[in-house]
């Protein structure tokens, strides 16, 4: 369900930036307003670029969200307050704490709504460290970066 729900926010996602682009266009009368010659074929084109963009925004969750192994050895009450620390740092905040399992999210409501509020990276007690799941370029900075502050705790 989850997958569905982020694919039908990128749809309006994209529709939205397109429509926003479309109608600068006609205000600044670069483009006419008329749909018919606006777009080759009128209102045919619109529905095949919205064909477009709904496989685009069906495959986007797919490869746009991972969850990775991160390597952070110790006990979770030694290392606890390092994450929350490195997290923070990097503009999240610490959403909720179940055991050794947490939640961020990022304070910046502007950079959530970029990411059409799909901005939580989830931290997961396993045996070598936690699982973080989340925005694939999100998980894979802060992953590398966790990895390297407890691997170097001097930094």
């Amino acid at each position: 369900m989850k997958y569905i729900i982020r694919a039908l926010k990128y749809f309006v996602y994209i529709s939205l930036i397109v429509t926003v682009i479309l109608c600068v266009l006609v205000a600044l009368k670069l483009v006419s307003p008329d749909i018919n010659i606006m777009f080759r074929n009128g209102w045919k084109s619109v529905g095949f670029i919205a064909l477009m963009f709904l496989a685009v925004s069906a495959l986007y969750p797919r490869f746009g969200y991972v969850k990775r192994g991160v390597r952070i050895l110790g006990e979770y009450s030694q290392i606890r307050d390092g994450i929350v620390s490195y997290m923070e740092d990097h503009g999240y905040q610490l959403e909720t704490e179940e055991g050794e399992n947490m939640t961020f999210r990022l304070r910046n409501k502007f950079y959530r709504a970029t990411r059409t509020w799909e901005d939580r990276v989830t931290l997961t007690r396993e045996m070598a460290g936690f699982y973080m799941e989340g925005i694939s370029k999100d998980v894979a900075r802060l992953a590398s970066g966790l990895e390297f502050k407890f691997r170097n705790p001097e930094t």
